[in-house]
């Protein structure tokens, strides 16, 4: 595997892990539906994410029971369906912001290190 592989693999499994603390980051201020969590997280600077990323991330998360699904009917079209976290996912996600945090301190840490040798 040459170093363009290499990277593009770490970038893409990288972003994977990402994607879902993004999402669940964004279910804790609340319940959201589907259409606008997406909207929501395609602004985030350097992230293309799609209803067709978003959606089978969602049926995991609510497959691992970290997220709950509610259907509620629209007047303007089609039932929309909500998400929210639930205890567990809300668990979860203080353990993987805690978990983040460490590591970008950990990753400071050490770049401080070595541009003091």
């Amino acid at each position: 595997m040459d170093t363009t592989d290499y990277q593009l693999n770490w970038t893409v499994q990288l972003r994977r892990g990402w994607l879902e603390l993004c999402v669940l980051n964004a279910l804790a201020g609340g319940e959201r539906y589907g259409y606008d969590l997406a909207r929501t997280l395609a602004t985030l600077p350097g992230e293309n994410v799609t209803e067709g990323t978003l959606y089978p991330l969602l049926s995991r998360l609510r497959l691992q029971g970290l997220v709950a699904t509610r259907l509620e009917e629209s007047s303007g079209g089609p039932a929309r369906k909500y998400y929210a976290l639930t205890a567990a996912g809300r668990h979860a996600l203080e353990k993987m912001n805690k978990h983040i945090e460490d590591m970008v301190e950990q990753t400071r840490r050490l770049r401080e290190h070595k541009e003091r040798k």
